[in-house]
This record gives C-alpha cells, sequence and structure tokens, in this order.
C-alpha cells in the first residue's frame, strides 16, 4: 500500500526547532522564516547541544551572515517557484531584491561567491524542479506548465528542460508514465 501525503517543510521545521528550543530551555521568538530570535542568553553548551539535536533533521544553525544571505536568497526563490501559483511577472532580480531589502549586485555578488553559481542559475534550476512536480503531480500540459513558470513560450522552457535534465519535457512524461505503468501493474 502506498500512502501519498503533503507536507509543508517549513511548518515542520519550526515546529522542531520549537520543541527543541523549549527542550534545552532557551528563551526564543521565531522572527521570520529560518530565524528565530533569542530573548536571552544563550551558553556555550546550550549553543552545542541546540547544533547536536538538531542536525539529524537536516538542521543546522549558520554562523556566517554571508552564508545567511545565501540562504534567505535559497529560500526566497524556492518559495516563488513552488508557493506561489504563477510566477510574478516583473523581473525575478527585482522581486528577490525587495524581498531581502538589498541591492541585487550585492545578492548577486554574494551568492556567487558562496555558491560558484549565479542566482539565475539556481533560479533555472528551481524553475525546472517545479516543472517536473507539476507535470508529474499536476499532469499539466506542457503549455500549461509555461505559463504557471512564466516562460516566454513552450519552445522556451524545452530548451531549458533539455539543457537541465538532458531530456525533454516529452521524453520525461513518457518516461514518468512507464514508471507509473510498472508500479500499477
Amino acid at each position: 500500500m502506498k500512502l501519498n501525503i503533503k507536507y509543508d517543510i517549513n511548518m515542520a521545521c519550526k515546529v522542531i526547532l520549537q520543541e527543541h528550543m523549549d527542550k534545552l530551555g532557551i528563551p526564543y521568538e521565531i522572527s521570520g522564516m529560518n530565524e528565530i530570535q533569542l530573548t536571552g542568553t544563550l551558553s556555550p553548551d546550550q549553543y552545542k547541544e541546540l547544533e547536536l539535536s538538531i542536525v539529524r533533521y537536516g538542521i543546522k544553525i549558520i554562523d556566517n551572515p554571508k552564508n545567511a544571505i545565501v540562504q534567505k536568497i535559497k529560500e526566497v526563490i524556492i518559495e516563488m517557484v513552488f508557493k506561489e501559483d504563477k510566477l510574478p511577472e516583473s523581473k525575478i532580480s527585482a522581486y528577490i531584491s525587495d524581498k531581502l531589502n538589498l541591492s541585487h549586485s550585492y545578492l548577486s555578488k554574494i551568492f556567487s561567491e558562496l555558491t560558484y553559481s549565479s542566482i539565475e542559475n539556481f533560479i533555472i534550476l528551481q524553475r525546472i524542479e517545479r516543472a517536473k512536480q507539476l507535470i508529474i503531480e499536476e499532469n499539466l500540459t506542457l503549455t500549461e506548465v509555461a505559463w504557471k513558470l512564466n516562460y516566454s513560450s513552450t519552445a522556451h522552457l524545452s530548451n531549458q528542460f533539455k539543457k537541465t535534465t538532458g531530456l525533454t519535457p516529452t521524453q520525461f512524461q513518457r518516461i514518468v508514465q512507464k514508471r507509473n505503468n510498472m508500479v500499477f501493474s
């Protein structure tokens, strides 16, 4: 038997963090997406214990401010691509800059310095992941996927899809259909 589940990764992480902070008696307030404002002092022992208790969930404390900015950039992009019904019509660089209240050139410089890749490349990767999800889970046509992800044309989406995955969207759909037929046979 197979169970299909839907989960909110941000909510899951928030609950995990709250439980561990409470267990360690650390006074805090959740101040935003992936940010905790400490309302008291944190001893080195508490810090280490918190760090060790959350790492098994794939949660890490980010000490370097530049790493924190890169993480926020990624979160804004992922939220934009996966949570929005349709990507914004405005320039994505302006969208990210507005969300983080920092200039795009500054964000771009830090992102490429730490990831050895560009923000634009990360956006492409996320859009293609979302396209795959829409094809698999929502069974959308390529035209519908292109519209949702704000591609100028289905040809543009197809080219980026092939460049990123090595497959055309049609080839990808066939593989998914074959896999589904094998599971249900």
